[in-house]
């Protein structure tokens, strides 16, 4: 240290005239490619911004999910109160343009960086993430800018332009990105695909389908990409799999925001997702060694009672029982709740605590179950009868476990001790093979070819241990409820009931905090659309752009 300082005085105009590595110039970086590769992943890093807070823009107000003890956005899980400055209402917003500015700038840095073999594919790459970002802003706000310029000094005015210009933008997209990118297996390179963009225009085409300007072969369309996003591959992963922890990279897993550990390093309470903190019941303080969950987005009684007999994703999407067992730390050891479940090393050894009764028991399957497992029982044991663990239910008994716990994005290898906050570095699946399956279900119906769709969606049944649906039997809210129960938690169901037309009839119907009325905006207009932010109509020096109607 001494020999540093000294050759550092010795040597001083030197050392002022060091060039500084540390600080490049983003010119500079991003017309290597080294750095227009870093500039590329940072477009990846932005989907953390858009997917890994709350999820109120994705599932509140829906028939799914409810509030329980804990308050959530009263505007956007009641729609009352919904107006252009409520709580969350630019969460999409916001992060989307950013994603967007981002992919802008890696399109013009494109055209001066250094040319090489494999440009094409990670422009690719970025414009399938400006579709994907387009794509929940279009779906939650209805038209909006399309702002696809490298901006370096502030614009202060943008013009609104229509759902369906958004739409084709979406799709130029995507169109560059399917003749681009390239094959590799996602699990192992943790890159955009074909595969991803074929379910992604799926998706596009199936919601523009159902639009005052959709195309006639939208719906054609859809199934088509959906069959080829699917390439043949039978459901094959046992469903309570495909969320086991360290399995998030599995053969099924099409797209998804990537987390590592290592990577949160530098701020662990913060840097990582809110997934698993939701969809649950508070399970009580630290000293329950219990992660930390809300008490809100609780499953309605619609939600639960989805599933039948021999349904293997009820058991492997809910904590159908809370254990209990000792578990030894710094030498003390304690009786703790719910995570014996993935790290005990004598499961046989751990005691039941909660008991959830599903909605199919008999008052004779409750007596076998207790007399079997009487010996299981904790010393606290309660058994929780069909129809008292639901989000309603709090109204009449909030305690702590008093509503079924959603297990399938748990973490028991947190960045930190639950009592620190709700952080998880497990990645966010957004595209599935078994979604996939059911896009394509959904697609075949609305093309007028139901006995494919309902082929489609037998796989998903198949898969779950469930009886094959009839032909009779399958329509839109039959594709509604499978999407319910295959999907639990999985930021898709607000968009499901915006796309299919069904948001007010079925949020009113199975939300005990939603009633019809709730909807009525402004003249009369239904609140469909989530209102533009006031804060973006504030900031913008073009007045005349418009409100969404109801607000």
């Amino acid at each position: 240290m001494i020999g540093l300082i000294v050759t550092s005085l010795s040597s001083c105009s030197d050392y002022i005239e060091e060039e500084s590595l540390s600080n490049v110039p983003a010119d500079e970086t991003y017309k290597t490619a080294s750095g227009f590769q870093l500039l590329i992943n940072t477009n990846y890093a932005w989907l953390k911004s858009i997917y890994g807070g709350n999820p109120w823009m994705f599932e509140s107000g829906t028939d799914m999910y409810a509030e329980g003890r804990s308050p959530e956005p009263a505007g956007l899980s009641q729609y009352s109160l919904l107006i252009p400055t409520s709580d969350n209402v630019a969460d999409l917003y916001r992060p989307c343009y950013q994603l967007i500015q981002s992919v802008n700038k890696a399109i013009y840095y494109s055209t001066v960086t250094e040319q090489t073999s494999n440009l094409n594919t990670l422009i690719g790459e970025a414009r399938f993430l400006r579709a994907q970002a387009y794509f929940l802003l279009v779906q939650s706000y209805g038209g909006v800018p399309i702002v696809n310029e490298h901006i370096t000094t502030p614009v202060l005015s943008f013009s609104r332009n229509t759902a369906d210009e958004v739409y084709t933008q979406i799709i130029s997209d995507l169109d560059f990105a399917l003749a681009n990118v390239g094959t590799s297996v996602y699990s192992t390179s943790g890159k955009v695909n074909k595969r991803a963009v074929n379910d992604l225009l799926a998706k596009v085409y199936l919601t523009r389908g159902y639009e005052t300007f959709g195309k006639p072969d939208d719906f054609s369309k859809a199934a088509a990409y959906a069959d080829a996003a699917i390439a043949g591959q039978p459901l094959a992963i046992a469903f309570d799999q495909l969320f086991k922890p360290g399995n998030d990279l599995n053969a099924e897993t099409i797209f998804s925001v990537q987390y590592d550990k290592a990577s949160t390093s530098t701020d662990p309470t913060k840097l990582g997702n809110n997934q698993f903190y939701y969809f649950s019941s508070y399970l009580g303080g630290a000293e329950t060694g219990a992660p930390l969950r809300s008490y809100n987005l609780c499953p309605t009684a619609y939600a639960l009672g989805l599933y039948e007999k021999g349904d293997a994703r009820w058991n492997a999407t809910f904590m159908t029982e809370i254990l209990e067992g000792p578990e030894t730390t710094n030498g003390v050891t304690k009786t703790i709740l719910y995570y014996p479940y993935y790290r005990s090393t004598n499961p046989a050894s751990l005691k039941v605590r909660h008991f959830y009764e599903p909605k199919w028991f008999t008052p004779a399957d409750r007596l076998a179950w207790e007399t079997a497992n009487a010996s299981r029982k904790a010393a606290t044991f309660v058994y929780h009868p069909w129809g008292q663990y639901d989000a309603a239910h709090t109204l009449i008994d909030n305690r702590d476990c008093y509503t079924i716990p959603v297990k399938k994005f748990d973490d028991p290898d947190p960045t930190t001790p639950s009592s620190t906050g709700p952080v998880s570095t497990r990645d966010i699946i957004l595209s599935r093979l078994g979604e996939t399956y059911l896009i394509a279900a959904e697609a075949y119906l609305k093309a007028g070819v139901p006995s494919t769709g309902l082929d489609r969606l037998n796989e998903v049944r198949r898969r779950a241990g469930v009886p094959n649906a009839a032909i009779g039997e399958f329509n839109i809210d039959y594709i509604l409820d499978e999407r319910g129960r295959e999907l639990v938690g999985e930021y898709k169901r607000w968009f499901d009931l915006k796309r299919t037309g069904t948001l007010v009839a079925r949020a009113s119907a199975h939300n005990y905090k939603i009633k019809a009325a709730n909807f009525v905006g402004v003249d009369g207009q239904l609140k469909i659309l989530r209102p533009i932010p006031q804060t973006a109509l504030d900031l913008n020096q073009n007045k005349d752009f418009p409100q969404n109607p109801g607000y």
